[in-house]
């Protein structure tokens, strides 16, 4: 029953912009559809006195009545409290989709050639009409700034008006990396959108701790922070933010007495050294205390800081050196860790057949290119260029600040071509990888490696690990340093050197012939040993019996066994033939003779092989 009017000037004008309202986005109006904007004014009054109502008053409203409190939202007449969106649970993405159906077609529009579905395109739509409502604002007048404020408060209000309806963020607020994308590509916002993140944001927690800190050594510490800021990488910059705010912490809790910089002694920092090798990691599951590498890159960070302060003369600054060389813990210097060529082919075998696009793509480049994986996700689409006949792939300014141009396969080629022809079109990013128009983040790339490294038993493989992988089997097939160097992007040879490590045929050499030597004397009586055949001898089974290798021939004696033996037999670029089957057969039999379980396999593989391109 529509209920009794007596309305004054303002409210009349209220229900006359309804009614123009509906009439302007095609809807009814009918005095029913009328009747709610009535009733508003005769049981609220005007849209100020509805903001003076409690919310258990607001929410109790007639569902109609509330209908139209979002009508008055979404028109900017009326704001609204991230309480009553989450108490009230207004529809206003259903209500505000006739009244700015411009901007409702551009964003699901857009939503859907990033390849979003259109329930999300629609939770997106409705998300953003809900952060628009707070400000007043349309919702294609939102900027990025404040959907982030918006949609924090909204979490906070849910969090406390209802907790059991999510553990930690609103059902809205998992939509915002989405809309974020959607907004920049339909060019309602100039922000690009970042990649996904699998953590949540720790600024807050990071502020709270430095509160910690006494004022005076906190202020030193971030006006250093800040000088940093300007030359040095985010990652680095964070690094060294992380290690002063600790030792903030360490000497605000153990030593009040330190209020600034110019109050460390020696003992303060020996004692924190000793709590540092101690002190259990944060993320469990990385072994009981910080690793040795760790430490060292605290105690440098904490050591250049106190340098720089006295080179710039500042007030705050250290009296007396408080660290030295002696601190840094000693590194270990492992050798690389690569696969070797089976577990290598397996690896490309399996990417090969994976059906993600994505996962072929990205194995096949590490795997070829010898590329970090930060160079890998700023890969941008011009990267391939033409210089002649040949196709190089550009590697963007890395770690190392270095530009450079590497061969690139034709199966690369392949592969990019393709990944390029499922790109939305008019995409505002010129980045390679991109998902539903954000950058793709670099654990997708992790999960990838660890999806064909289990397909391929090859147990967990780094991307990092691809790089050496590569770089080892170039110096094994004779590749010069310096030209590993060029690819791999290494400023010095130093850094390149370690792969020499991993394959020196000097000591392989040197090794083996000792060996032949002393194995000779514990061999059959009628064998005798290398050293006792003459020149002539050795010149005469050279001739007799010489295998063919890459550069020259191996003159090894045909009954004398050799480590390397089947080592071209296990490449992927092996090829043989019929007519070498009776040697394939008996290097098989004597495998089996001798319990060479894998050297079998490889001689039996070979000759399935044959059967099969016979057949």
């Amino acid at each position: 029953m529509p209920a009794p009017l007596r309305l004054d000037n303002t409210q009349r004008q209220l229900v006359s912009d309804y009614r123009a309202a509906l009439e302007s986005a095609g809807l009814s109006t009918h005095p029913v559809r009328l009747w709610p904007a009535r009733a508003f004014c005769v049981q609220v009054g005007i849209p100020e006195t509805w903001s003076s109502l409690s919310l258990f008053d607001q929410c109790r409203l007639h569902r109609r009545i509330r209908s139209f409190v979002g009508w008055l939202m979404v028109t900017g007449r009326l704001a609204a409290t991230p309480e009553y969106l989450v108490v009230g649970q207004p529809q206003l993405g259903r209500i505000a989709r006739p009244y700015h159906s411009a901007a409702h077609m551009l964003l699901t529009g857009t939503a859907a050639e990033l390849g979003f579905s259109h329930g999300v395109a629609e939770d997106q739509w409705s998300l953003l009409v809900r952060a628009a409502v707070l400000f007043q604002l349309a919702p294609d007048r939102l900027s990025r700034t404040q959907l982030r404020e918006a949609c924090e408060a909204i979490a906070a209000a849910e969090a406390h008006h209802a907790p059991g309806r999510l553990t930690r963020r609103s059902s809205l607020v998992k939509f915002r990396g989405g809309l974020e994308s959607v907004l920049f590509h339909a060019g309602l916002v100039e922000e690009p959108p970042g990649p996904r993140t699998c953590g949540s944001d720790h600024r807050p927690q990071v502020e709270q701790e430095w509160t910690r800190v006494p004022p005076r050594l906190a202020a030193t510490m971030r006006n250093y922070l800040e000088q940093c800021a300007l030359t040095q990488r985010p990652s680095t910059l964070t690094r060294n933010e992380s290690a002063l705010r600790e030792l903030g912490i360490f000497v605000a809790d153990r030593f009040p007495e330190v209020t600034m910089v110019a109050d460390l002694r020696r003992p303060h920092l020996e004692a924190y050294k000793s709590w540092l090798a101690g002190r259990p990691l944060k993320r469990p599951g990385r072994g009981p205390t910080l690793h040795r590498a760790s430490i060292r890159n605290r105690l440098s960070a904490l050591g250049v800081f106190f340098e720089r302060l006295q080179e710039w003369g500042a007030e705050d600054a250290p009296t007396s050196r408080l660290l030295y060389a002696g601190d840094l813990p000693i590194l270990d210097r492992p050798l690389p860790r690569f696969l070797d060529d089976p577990g290598s082919a397996r690896l490309l075998r399996a990417a090969r057949a994976d059906d993600d696009p994505f996962v072929r793509l990205v194995v096949e480049l590490l795997a070829r290119t010898g590329m970090r994986k930060g160079e890998l996700m700023r890969l941008t689409v011009d990267a391939v260029v033409q210089i002649g006949s040949a196709y190089w792939l550009r590697i963007p300014v890395g770690k190392l600040h270095t530009d450079r141009y590497i061969p690139l396969h034709p199966q690369l080629k392949q592969l990019l071509d393709e990944w390029l022809a499922r790109r939305p079109p008019d995409l505002r990013s010129d980045l390679l990888f991109v998902e539903r128009g954000r950058p793709i983040g670099v654990h997708r790339v992790d999960r990838a490696l660890d999806k064909v490294a289990a397909a391929a038993d090859v147990g967990p493989v780094t991307p990092h690990q691809l790089r050496h992988t590569l770089a080892t089997q170039a110096i094994n097939r004779g590749m010069s340093l310096e030209a590993i160097a060029t690819l791999l992007g290494h400023k010095t040879l130093t850094m390149t050197m370690v792969y020499a490590r991993i394959a020196d045929h000097t000591v392989a050499n040197e090794y083996f012939a000792v060996t032949e030597k002393v194995e000779a004397l514990y061999a059959q009586p009628i064998t005798l040993p290398a050293a006792a055949e003459g020149a002539e001898m050795r010149k005469l089974r050279a001739e007799v019996h010489r295998r063919m290798l890459g550069n020259g021939y191996c003159a090894r004696p045909v009954e004398m066994d050799c480590h390397f033996e089947s080592i071209c037999e296990s490449c992927t670029f092996f090829v043989t033939t019929a007519e070498f089957r009776p040697t394939l057969e008996r290097q098989r039999d004597d495998a089996a003779a001798k319990g060479q379980v894998g050297r079998q396999k490889i001689f039996e593989g070979l000759l399935n092989r044959l059967e099969k391109d016979a057949s």
